[in-house]
């Protein structure tokens, strides 16, 4: 069996890596329009080969989609278009507006999609890693919707990465990672700005950045190409979480303002009721 990976960056590099330590399948075939990319997936051993699209749908019985979500939206009929008994995995990270596009496809049945929710703040097929997924959670959006063989496929490929599962709707992964994922990198690329704004008038600013500051601001090194179709993808629920996440700024703004640093330290008293969900 040979498995396609269309996109061989971190998410698709990583999956390469580790399926070729499993043995899961006989070639790995990378689709990769970059060509430095292309060389450098190549050098890495991260796939076996690399392919045109066409070529690659003719020769592989999976066809893994680790593309910027946008480029999933024109991809995916077209791919849906020629498969036969082909599985094809979307692994983006929005899937409303995806589902929405193939919902009526004759082929919707060999469709399987999928979020890994692993990643890193780097990008490009130097950022790929073996245990990238180990113990993360592989997301499943509307499973009952894909043939029973496909998905047990797709269920196989998501065991070898060592992965736990959880299964949603459209409407609830895209709303639940606005919130877990979507805004922590919104918030890390309006610090890098407010920081970044500040270093012009005070050039030795960053001489004190220790690890909390590089913890918290680190995700702003993620890619604008990745990240911009996402928020454009799932601007409602984005929008949503960011006018909560910025209110709940103000109301720490005006505590400082005013003075109330009892109503300061109940806030982060509060704040710190996350400890019950993140040990």
């Amino acid at each position: 069996m040979n498995i396609a990976i269309v996109g061989v960056g971190l998410i698709g590099g990583s999956i390469g890596i580790r399926l070729k330590e499993t043995n899961f399948c006989d070639k790995i075939i990378g689709v990769e329009k970059n060509e430095s990319n292309q060389r450098k997936a190549l050098e890495l051993g991260l796939v076996d080969e690399i392919l045109p699209l066409e070529e690659a749908l003719k020769r592989c019985k999976i066809i893994v989609l680790t593309v910027p979500v946008d480029a999933i939206l024109k991809l995916l009929p077209n791919i849906l278009d020629q498969v036969t008994d082909q599985v094809v995995i979307d692994m983006g990270s929005t899937k409303t507006n995806i589902l929405a596009l193939i919902a009526e496809h004759p082929h919707r049945g060999r469709y399987v999609a999928a979020h890994p929710m692993a990643g890193t703040e780097y990008s490009g097929p130097e950022a790929a890693i073996p245990h990238l997924f180990k113990d993360k959670v592989m997301v499943y959006v509307e499973a009952f919707k894909s043939d029973e063989d496909a998905f047990e496929l797709a269920d196989a490929l998501t065991d070898q990465l060592a992965m736990k599962t959880s299964f949603m709707n459209a409407d609830e992964h895209d709303m639940h990672t606005a919130y877990v994922s979507h805004i922590s990198h919104l918030t890390s690329f309006a610090l890098a700005l407010t920081v970044l704004e500040k270093e012009k008038s005070q050039g030795r600013i960053f001489e004190l950045a220790g690890s909390g500051f590089q913890s918290t601001v680190r995700l702003a090194k993620s890619s604008p190409d990745m990240w911009t179709p996402i928020f454009k993808q799932n601007r409602s629920n984005v929008l949503e979480v960011l006018e909560e996440h910025i209110n709940q700024l103000k109301d720490l703004y005006d505590k400082l303002e005013s003075e109330d640093y009892d109503g300061l330290h109940k806030l982060i008293k509060r704040s710190n009721k996350i400890k019950r969900i993140i040990k």
